[in-house]
């Protein structure tokens, strides 16, 4: 399984940077680099393009022997397992930030994960999902990319949309601004329930969905107008990316207490960000109309 998730998140983040390259007209640059425990990865960023300000593609393989910090930040109770801080993880992560504020921010990440030789009970186990970050609320936009995510989970019995997608909207949650960081779409953890090839093949599907679930919304959004009182309000949405991912994200504080390299830890952050002192939204506006959605997640396919 080592190796097929290895192969996997690979041929996926091929297949993810060739469309972008496409679009966004420019190649990315690419960083093979090594981790002095073991293992390492492969990263690759995209800037200064006609579509992206900054969109990284990171595959890692990493192994080595966990402090108990780093034990206690996988989350999921797997720091109560016993003495065996042997590890092995592997996985794909990607941040696509498009200039256009029309435009969302999308992230997804799916990961396999070992303790010791992974043949004990609740020795491994998979985990992942893909979220939506707009500055601007599309309805139809929300609809595509969670429909695109039920249709995936729906053909893997281990896989349950509705709680995945509660998962996801409880998992980025902000809380001291007491708002979500974007529409939500699906997180999961401790994937293990079933046979490990049948785990493999939902993380498998839901890591070939991600190009149907993002550029249909990209291609409608990223040669629309935009003023530059709305790109100053993309930047302050996208300092409240930065906020949840250096407080509350597990993947983050996993890397910096493993030892990850730092540049690929921190490629999720986009490129500028604002923080305006007591920063205030109109209501009524459409600055305000996803406010009401971050604060209050709602079902994007009730009929």
């Amino acid at each position: 399984m080592r190796q097929k998730m290895a192969d996997m998140v690979h041929r996926i983040q091929d297949e993810i940077c060739e469309a972008l390259r496409e679009i966004d007209g420019v190649d990315y640059r690419q960083d093979e680099w090594t981790r002095e425990e073991g293992g390492g990865g492969r990263s690759r960023v995209f800037s200064g393009g006609k579509v992206f300000e900054k969109a990284g593609v990171n595959v890692s393989i990493v192994y080595g022997t966990l402090s108990p910090q780093a034990a206690k930040s996988m989350g999921g109770g797997h720091e109560l397992q016993g003495t065996d801080l042997d590890f092995f993880a592997t996985g794909i992560s990607l941040v696509l930030h498009p200039i256009n504020p029309m435009a969302p921010t999308v992230h997804a990440n799916y990961r396999y994960f070992e303790r010791g030789e992974g043949q004990k009970p609740g020795s491994w186990w998979f985990g992942g999902g893909a979220d939506l970050t707009p500055s601007y609320l599309f309805e139809e936009d929300a609809i595509h990319f969670h429909q695109v995510h039920k249709d995936a989970c729906d053909r893997h019995e281990v896989a349950d949309f509705t709680k995945f997608k509660q998962w996801c909207d409880d998992y980025f949650y902000i809380k001291h601004r007491g708002e979500r960081r974007g529409l939500g779409g699906i997180f999961f953890d401790d994937i293990n329930d079933a046979d490990r090839d049948d785990c493999f093949a939902f993380v498998t599907d839901c890591a070939e969905s991600f190009l149907s679930s993002y550029l249909p919304i990209l291609e409608r959004r990223k040669d629309l107008p935009f003023t530059s009182e709305q790109k100053d309000w993309q930047q302050i949405r996208r300092g409240r990316y930065v906020e949840f991912n250096l407080v509350y994200d597990r993947g983050t504080t996993f890397g910096l207490t493993t030892n990850g390299r730092i540049e690929s830890i921190l490629m999720s952050l986009p490129l500028t960000a604002r923080w305006e002192y007591c920063h205030e939204v109109q209501p009524g506006t459409e600055e305000y109309r996803l406010l009401e959605a971050l604060r209050q997640p709602r079902n994007w396919l009730e009929n």
